[in-house]
């Protein structure tokens, strides 16, 4: 989805996009955060379900899985990594995503490792609320970001006032 609203926002203006298609990229860091608040609400619902009646887990395959996982995820970031700085809210937002996989991986995989060393499956609903949590927070900075562009808002840590008053210091404004 980020690529493809990279590719629209990419297109020039013409016919009725008098302003060309970059809200596209907006859009898609929107649903970026709302997926992650979906999913979060989802796995925080399955991490109460599993500390209240622990399933038996295989602790190896919960390690194995989450590093192979982590491999993924590295890759991923380090690619949307490359051109931090100069990127969009879109790819800001896959960033976080692939972060909040990221992290995601790696408390699963110190889960799996617990399972294995203590036989403690209620490490798999802990580390599940904290992948709760993380993809929640992300979701909330995705949302916040992309619904100040929808309604206008001046960019974050800009205070219109004060870029009012100091252009209309200026010699000659009126």
């Amino acid at each position: 989805l980020s690529l493809l609203a990279a590719r629209l926002a990419s297109r020039p203006a013409r016919g009725a996009m008098t302003y060309g298609l970059g809200r596209a990229e907006i859009l898609s860091a929107q649903a970026n955060g709302v997926t992650l608040l979906v999913l979060g609400l989802i796995v925080l619902d399955e991490a109460i379900v599993r500390l209240t009646g622990p399933p038996k887990v295989d602790g190896g395959a919960v390690l194995g899985v989450a590093v192979a996982g982590m491999l993924v995820n590295l890759v991923a970031a380090r690619v949307l990594a490359a051109g931090a700085g100069q990127r969009s809210l879109n790819v800001e937002g896959s960033y976080r995503h692939i972060l909040t996989d990221l992290y995601g991986f790696f408390l699963t995989a110190v889960a799996g490792a617990v399972i294995l060393a203590t036989g403690f499956n209620r490490a798999d609903a802990i580390a599940s609320l904290l992948v709760a949590a993380l993809m929640l927070h992300a979701s909330y900075g995705l949302l916040k970001a992309s619904g100040r562009v929808f309604m206008e808002a001046a960019p974050a840590g800009l205070d219109p006032e004060t870029i009012g008053q100091a252009l209309a210091a200026g010699e000659g404004v009126v």
